[in-house]
C-alpha cells in the first residue's frame, strides 16, 4: 500500500474513533446506557459499543439517526476534530475544476429564464452538438 493510501486509512480511522467518542460522550451526558440507545436505534448494544470504540464505521444515515436520538446536530460529532495538517488540498484536476465551478455558479442563478439562456448557450458551444449538426467550426456568438 502506498504512503498516500495508508495516510488516508489512518485519517479515516482517527475520524471514526473521534466520532465514536463523541457518541459516547453525548450518550452519557444524557444518562443513557448503550442498551437504551441501541433499543432506540433498533440495533444491538454491541453495535453501539463498536460505534463508540471506532471498531465499526458509522454510516451517514445511521449518524443522522443517532443525532436525532441524542438530540444534537450531526455536526456535534465532528466538533473539535483536529484536521490532519499533512493532508493538503486535493488536486483540482484542471478541466474538471472549471466544470465544478461552472455547475456551482450555475446552480446559484435564481432566474429560470437566465438559467435556460445559459444552458442554451453552453449547448450551442458544445463540440458534440456542432458535429451532430454537421458543423466543422464552433458556432459564432454575436457580440
Amino acid at each position: 500500500m502506498d504512503n498516500v493510501s495508508s495516510r488516508g486509512l489512518r485519517l479515516a480511522r482517527k475520524v471514526d474513533e473521534f466520532v465514536g467518542e463523541r457518541i459516547r460522550h453525548r450518550r452519557t451526558m444524557m444518562g443513557l446506557t448503550q442498551e437504551q440507545l441501541a433499543a432506540a436505534l433498533n440495533i444491538s448494544y454491541q453495535q453501539v459499543q463498536k460505534y463508540e470504540t471506532g471498531a465499526n464505521r458509522v454510516s451517514a444515515g445511521r449518524l443522522y439517526e443517532i443525532s436525532r436520538k441524542l438530540e444534537v446536530d450531526v455536526g456535534f460529532f465532528f466538533e473539535g476534530l483536529d484536521p490532519d495538517p499533512s493532508a493538503g488540498p486535493m488536486p483540482h484536476g484542471g478541466r474538471n475544476r472549471a466544470m465544478i465551478e461552472l455547475v456551482r455558479n450555475f446552480s446559484e442563478i435564481q432566474d429560470a429564464h437566465i438559467r435556460s439562456a445559459v444552458s442554451s448557450l453552453v449547448k450551442s458551444l458544445s463540440p458534440r452538438r456542432a458535429r451532430a449538426n454537421g458543423e466543422d467550426e464552433a458556432v459564432a456568438v454575436p457580440e
